[in-house]
C-alpha cells in the first residue's frame, strides 16, 4: 500500500491555551505558552504501525510536513520538494513556515501517486485535502486539531493505525463520511457556526473511526434545565472546573456567573453562592487550583461520545493527573450515552484511571453507569 502523510505542523497549538483553534492566532498561542505538538502526535501513529508486518510506504511534505516524523521509522518514503520550507521563529519558538496551500498542494501530487491519504491536523486540514482531490481518494484523520468534529478522525493516532493495517488486510470497507468545520473566530466568540463541506470516503471499521458532532435535540432542552436546577442544588462548597458546551452553560447560567459555552471557567462555591473566579481559564489557570482538591463537572461530546480529549484539551493529561474520577461529575442526556464515552488525552496512565465504569447523571433525579474505552 502506498500511502500520502500530510502534518498540519500547527494543528493543536491553541487547545490548552483556550484559543479553540489555531488556524490564525499562531503567533497569541505561542505567546500563551503553546508549543508544537503535531510531529509528536504523528509519531504516535507510526509508532503503533510499526508493530505490524505490512508493506507499507510513503509519500510526504518535507521537514515539518511529514518528513520529520518519518525520519525517525524504518518505513520507506518518497518526499515530495514541493518548495523549500523555511522556519520562522516566534518568541523563540521556532516552527515550520507553511501555510494551508502548501497542504493543498501536497494533496493535490499525492492524489496521483498514493492509495489513500492520512493527514494530522483538525477539521480545517480535513476540508483543505478534501477540497484539493478527486472525492474518489479515500482520507483518514490523525486527530492533532482542537475541534475535529469531521466524521474522518479515527479515535486516536493509534487507532488510525491500526484502521489503516485492516485496510491494507481487506477488512475495512470505505464509506462517506461529513467534512465538518466551524467558523473559528466565531467559535472564539462563544458562537457555533458549523457548515457541512460535503463527504469523503474514509475507511470505516465501528471501534477505531469517531462519529460526527451531533447537536443536543431540542426536545432535550426542559430536561437540560431541570438536570442543571437539581445538580446545582446539591453542590457542595469548593473550587469547580467547569467544561465547554451547550449542556454545560445550562449549568452555569443557573449558577448565575457569567460562563464561556465553549470555554472552560473556574468557579468557587461558599456557602451555596457562586464566584467565577477564571473565565475561560487555559491549562496553566487549572494548574493553579489542582492543589484545592476541584471537582470538573463536564458532559460528553454529542456525536463523538467523548468525555475527554475532544474540543477541552485546557483539561491536559498534566491537570487530569490531579483530579480522582470520584472528583469528575458527568451531566448528559440519554441520547449521549447510548453508547460507550471516550478518553484520550495522550498519556495512558491518565486514560487508564478514567477507563471502565463512570457514574453519569442523565436526569434530576437518575444517574447512569456508563462504559469509558
Amino acid at each position: 500500500m502506498k500511502v500520502g502523510l500530510i502534518v498540519n505542523p500547527i494543528a493543536g497549538m491553541g487547545g490548552r491555551v483556550a484559543l479553540k483553534g489555531t488556524d490564525g492566532v499562531v503567533e497569541e498561542a505561542i505567546k500563551r505558552g503553546a508549543r508544537p505538538i503535531a510531529i509528536e502526535v504523528t509519531k504516535l501513529f507510526l509508532r503503533e504501525l510499526s508493530h505490524y508486518d505490512i508493506n507499507m510506504e510513503f509519500v510526504t511534505g518535507p521537514d515539518g510536513l511529514g518528513e520529520n516524523a518519518l525520519k525517525e521509522f524504518d518505513f520507506p518514503y518518497e518526499v515530495i520538494q514541493h518548495r523549500k520550507i523555511g522556519e520562522k521563529e516566534i518568541l523563540t519558538v521556532k516552527i515550520p513556515d507553511t501555510t494551508r496551500e502548501d497542504t493543498k498542494i501536497l494533496a493535490s501530487i499525492m492524489n496521483e501517486k498514493v492509495d489513500i491519504i492520512i493527514f494530522a491536523g483538525g477539521d480545517g486540514t480535513a476540508r483543505d485535502i478534501y477540497e484539493a482531490i478527486d472525492k474518489k481518494r479515500p482520507i483518514l484523520g490523525i486527530p492533532t486539531g482542537v475541534k475535529m468534529f469531521s466524521g474522518t478522525f479515527a479515535n486516536s493516532p493509534e487507532d488510525a493505525a491500526r484502521l489503516l493495517v485492516e485496510l491494507a488486510k481487506g477488512n475495512a470497507k470505505l464509506v462517506e463520511r461529513e467534512i465538518l468545520d466551524l467558523d473559528e473566530n466565531a467559535y472564539r466568540h462563544d458562537e457555533v457556526k458549523a457548515r457541512t463541506y460535503g463527504t469523503a470516503l474514509t475507511p470505516y471499521i465501528e471501534t477505531f473511526i469517531q462519529g460526527t458532532k451531533e447537536p443536543t435535540p431540542l426536545d432535550e432542552g426542559e430536561e437540560l434545565d431541570a438536570i442543571a436546577e437539581a445538580l446545582v442544588e446539591e453542590l457542595e462548597d469548593g473550587i469547580y472546573f467547569l467544561g465547554a458546551g451547550s449542556t454545560m452553560k445550562k449549568i452555569k447560567d443557573t449558577l448565575k456567573i457569567d460562563g464561556t459555552l465553549l470555554g472552560i471557567d473556574i468557579v468557587e462555591i461558599k456557602s451555596g453562592k457562586a464566584t467565577l473566579l477564571v473565565k475561560d481559564a487555559q491549562e496553566k489557570d487549572l494548574l493553579k487550583f489542582v492543589g484545592n482538591s476541584p471537582k470538573i463537572i463536564v458532559t460528553v461530546v454529542g456525536g463523538l461520545n467523548f468525555l475527554f480529549g475532544r474540543g477541552n484539551q485546557q483539561f491536559s493529561p498534566e491537570v487530569l493527573k490531579y483530579i480522582p474520577k470520584e472528583n469528575v461529575i458527568i451531566v448528559a442526556t440519554p441520547s449521549k450515552v447510548r453508547k460507550p464515552i471516550r478518553v484520550y488525552t495522550g498519556n495512558k496512565e491518565v486514560d487508564r484511571k478514567f477507563k471502565g465504569y463512570i457514574k453519569v447523571r442523565i436526569s434530576p433525579w437518575a444517574e447512569k453507569m456508563v462504559k469509558v474505552i
